[in-house]
């Protein structure tokens, strides 16, 4: 349910804004203008028994407003009420747009109290809940112990003050530390922390980068703290090996160092957050990353076995893409995907996802570890299991060879890589470390080229281009192409050229007229269009309906009261 957002109302925050215990104090910011108020102090009569204590955890969808002006942004939404609180503000001495995580404040006697309750529970428990998916039962696991504790030391608490310590218990036991509340935002993409003493930035789907007031100050505790990562992601950090890449258990990717002698400033991390219902061809649709006219394209051109390349910078959406277009797939078809960090989610039952392992021990003689499987090693493999579709989540290394000898040898494959342009991607083929040669290149089919325009003022994803492969010459980097769809980024509008080879392609194979097919693709791109009309956006919803009209087109035509053009 949205969360109205009404003038002249002020959030009770208590004072100073909210201090997460180990940080440093904030300066107090402007009240936000928010319908969500701040949880109310209980009195603090002392009891024999504790209530249930709830902690909610689900997702909040809310209104954010324009970000037009951002002196005038002032707002406050919950993360984990009532006790954690995100307020968006304008920082006028720092002159820019600040994220305040408000989190309940803790007393110096409160924060003894905390101390001594941590130290039981170590003393006490003996599991490990890591990477424990039941957090209810955990939830009510540890308040027992806390309970516990707090009667064999003989100490009496306020409801207020037991509710504050359960909290913190909850969040530094099984959350992610003073980082939580930011895991639990849905506008947040990315976490990054540069090391001690430094403010942590996050990068916001409304508002773009902005400083936060969580710290890490102490040395110690950011070392503590990329190690519970490491083993959260279920990885190996430690002096001898200190870079970390691996996955949380909510899907989320993170990227870290633990000694100041790979990174300067101190270990460092970055946690690239995904939504755990992926995004949909709908919601790109929604967003004007792409129109309806090029989806349909796209999925007439998967049906159709094409070869796919998904390129662009970091952070441009390339895998949120690709994802988003495997939707296309025949729901029949056996799909194998291939990842070093688990990302892709289909709406397929026939459906092998495989991912890398690190080795272990001293290196061979070779330069690998024993144990260590590879992108390359499990991309041989996968060609073996009678795959109808090859999805590699990233390829920039010896793998990309066995990729495109599948694509030159009837897989139809999908792909991500690092590039700006169709040229750029060539040129980087066919040069070290590799060194494709043309013949190889001119297998793929469609390039779908994506940016993120990032400015003070807006932050958005685009699809800037859609080309098709026509061939690629011996000179290098020379290729042959036809952009079919191109964005106009002055008026932010995209250009359809009307002459597809793709669709040539198609017809020579398929035996059906190209004037059929761009029949066909009106049709698509109109039950598309109806799709988002009706608010048909989410992953199975858009699943359910992209498989009725491959299993009973009539149908489905039929129940969207479209036009069958064919």
């Amino acid at each position: 349910m949205a969360i109205p957002f009404i003038g002249k109302k002020e959030a009770k925050t208590g004072g100073e804004a909210a201090v997460n215990p180990g940080e440093i104090a904030v300066p107090k910011p402007p009240m936000a203008n928010s319908a969500v108020p701040a949880p109310k102090a209980e009195p603090k009569d002392e009891k024999d028994e504790y209530e249930a204590f709830y902690l909610d955890l689900r997702p909040k969808l809310i209104t954010l407003p324009a970000s037009d002006d951002k002196t005038k942004i002032n707002v406050r939404y919950p993360l984990i009420p009532p006790f954690a609180f995100a307020h968006i503000f304008w920082d006028e001495e720092s002159k820019d747009l600040v994220y305040f995580i408000e989190e309940p404040v803790v007393s110096p006697a409160e924060q003894e109290l905390l101390d001594l309750v941590k130290a039981g529970l170590e003393e006490m428990i003996n599991i490990s809940y890591v990477r424990a998916t039941n957090i209810t039962m955990l939830i009510r696991y540890l308040e027992q112990n806390v309970q516990s504790i707090l009667t064999e030391l003989g100490t009496k608490v306020s409801k207020e003050t037991y509710e504050k310590l359960l909290y913190y218990v909850i969040r530094d036991s099984i959350g992610l530390n003073q980082v939580e509340p930011m895991m639990r935002d849905y506008f947040i993409e990315d976490v990054e922390c540069n090391g001690d003493g430094y403010p942590i930035y996050i990068v916001h789907r409304k508002y773009a980068n902005m400083r936060t007031n969580v710290i890490f100050r102490q040395r110690e505790e950011l070392v503590n703290f990329v190690e519970k990562l490491s083993q959260k992601a279920g990885r190996y950090v430690s002096y001898a090996r200190p870079l970390l890449d691996g996955a949380l258990p909510d899907g989320s990717r993170v990227n870290a160092t633990y000694t100041e002698d790979v990174t300067t400033r101190g270990p460092t991390f970055t946690i690239r957050k995904f939504t755990k219902e992926p995004w949909t061809p709908i919601h790109l649709l929604s967003f004007g990353t792409v129109t309806a006219e090029a989806l349909a394209f796209m999925w007439l051109s998967v049906e159709n076995k094409a070869n796919l390349m998904f390129v662009g910078e970091t952070a441009s959406g390339k895998t949120t893409f690709l994802n988003a277009i495997a939707q296309f797939i025949p729901p029949e078809a056996r799909v194998c995907s291939i990842e070093d960090t688990r990302e892709l989610n289909l709406p397929h039952s026939n459906w092998l996802p495989a991912v890398t392992r690190e080795g272990f021990g001293i290196p061979t003689i070779l330069g690998t570890q024993y144990g260590e499987i590879t992108l390359f090693d499990l991309l041989k493999e996968t060609f073996r299991q009678a795959p109808d579709y090859v999805i590699l989540g990233e390829t920039r290394g010896e793998e990309t060879y066995v990729l495109f000898q599948g694509m030159a040898s009837g897989h139809p494959s999908f792909a991500t890589f690092h590039a700006g342009s169709v040229e750029t991607m060539v040129r980087r083929f066919e040069t070290p470390p590799i060194n494709l040669s043309p013949s190889l290149v001119s297998s793929l089919d469609i390039v779908i080229v994506v940016t993120h325009i990032k400015t003070p003022e807006k932050s958005f994803r685009r699809m800037k281009e859609f080309v098709e492969i026509i061939n690629v010459a011996e000179e290098m980097g020379k290729v042959t192409s036809n952009t079919l769809f191109s964005w106009d980024s002055v008026n932010d509008k995209f250009i359809y050229n009307n002459k597809s080879v793709m669709l040539q392609k198609i017809s020579s194979r398929t035996g059906v007229s190209t004037k059929e097919l761009e029949a066909e693709i009106k049709t698509r791109a109109a039950l598309l269009t109806k799709m988002l009309e009706q608010g048909i956006i989410e992953f199975r919803d858009t699943a359910k309906i992209i498989n009725s009209y491959y299993k009973d087109r009539a149908g489905t035509i039929k129940q969207f009261k479209l036009q069958n053009s064919t």
